[in-house]
């Protein structure tokens, strides 16, 4: 049985897909890109500022059913140019500090919006 979550304290899906759904103990964030919840706009800044925020969104749909990113066991990192990975790294290096989560990631030619940045996990309850 599937669950469907969904936070105001996150972006809402520009589609037809949810933040989030949790299939048993597991967990699916959609991809998250850097819009700010409160404004529906993407942060400006480059891509520290755009990570710190898609990281943001993803810890605020964990948190919405009582998780943290310590539950995240993978992650998929979406970049739109590969050179900006070292201080893409920085950012995410805040957010996780021990016992990271597996992560791969890719370059690709664009995001949604014109983002830098997507990212989306999967987590353990």
């Amino acid at each position: 049985m599937k669950e469907i979550i969904s936070t105001s304290k996150a972006p809402a899906a520009i589609g037809p897909y949810s933040q989030g759904v949790k299939v048993g103990n597991m967990v699916f964030i959609s991809g998250q890109i850097p819009i700010d919840p409160e404004t529906g706009n993407i942060v400006e800044g480059g891509i520290k500022e755009q990570t710190r925020r898609v990281l943001e969104n993803i810890k605020a749909i964990l948190e919405s059913i009582g998780g943290s990113l310590n539950n995240i066991v993978k992650t998929t990192v979406f970049m739109v140019d590969l050179s900006e990975f070292s201080e893409m790294n920085e950012v995410y290096k805040e957010y996780f500090s021990s016992n990271f989560p597996a992560r791969s990631t890719v370059q690709v030619s664009a995001l949604p919006k014109n983002v830098k940045i997507e990212i989306e996990a999967i987590a353990i309850f």
